[in-house]
């Protein structure tokens, strides 16, 4: 979801880097799946590409089985 919202304003790291005030390495780290991320960096994000929340946040939770839950 990053990287093609990233893609289609043709932005490298540094560019999302100076529009979101985040670090360059936060982003690559996030963008190839290194780490999660906080909820106040993709606030951050969604802020930048003016986009809901949701519209990172509901990829995190693809394919996510929560905590006491059966596997089926």
């Amino acid at each position: 979801m990053l990287a093609r919202l990233r893609a289609e304003r043709g932005w490298t790291f540094d560019e999302l880097a100076d529009h979101s005030g985040l670090a360059r390495r936060t982003l690559i780290d996030l963008e190839h799946g290194r780490t999660t991320g906080s909820v106040t960096t993709w606030h951050a994000l969604a802020h930048t590409f003016d986009v809901p929340i949701e519209h990172f946040l509901g990829a995190l939770c693809e394919h996510h089985t929560p905590p006491g839950t059966a596997r089926s």
